[in-house]
């Protein structure tokens, strides 16, 4: 089995191919999100300031990642993620800022990862891909899975103001998000 909590050295960097740059600007669609809190969330109506990272895949130690995965530049990843959003959670709050995590995965799946990694914020399942759909978010496939590529954005006022693409050591887009956001 995989360490699912560090990154092996010699990863693919992910390269930017503009999917991140057209979001920026964009008013966010009124749809609803199955929230690991139990709660159906609005993206386009969360009342403050809001980070959103979107992850491809969140491993877990009783299964194996898809085969290959750690050649497909940007997919590994997504738990130290997770645990560096958690980690600077407090950081994110006391500077008036929401968080959820992002994925196609099922609310089922989702909610074993916040369990394992103690998340103090709620992940969102874009299962059904609808947001994926109405912004057009960039995505790639594996096996049978359509899965979103890595990339953060902060929405205020229900538009995306800000957009982190492509994101990469993955385990550092939290501090790069808590910079942006105390000298945008």
């Amino acid at each position: 089995m995989a360490d699912l909590n560090t990154l092996p050295e010699g990863l693919p960097v992910p390269i930017d191919d503009g999917a991140g740059g057209r979001l920026l600007g964009k008013r966010v669609p009124a749809l609803k999100l199955q929230a690991t809190s139990g709660q159906s969330v609005d993206v386009s109506a969360l009342p403050r300031t809001t980070v959103i990272y979107c992850y491809p895949l969140t491993g877990r130690p009783d299964l194996s990642l898809p085969h290959g995965w750690d050649e497909i530049p940007g997919a590994r990843g997504c738990t130290p993620q997770s645990c560096a959003f958690r980690d600077h959670y407090q950081e994110l709050r006391d500077l008036g800022v929401d968080v959820y995590g992002l994925s196609t995965q099922t609310m089922e799946y989702q909610r074993e990862v916040v369990e394992r990694l103690r998340l103090p914020y709620a992940l969102l399942s874009d299962a059904g891909m609808i947001l994926v759909r109405a912004l057009e978010l960039p995505t790639f496939e594996v096996g049978a899975m359509t899965l979103l590529k890595r990339l953060t954005w902060i929405i205020a006022g229900g538009v995306i103001v800000k957009v982190f693409y492509p994101v990469f050591p993955p385990d550092k887009n939290a501090g790069e998000v808590i910079a942006w956001l105390r000298h945008p």
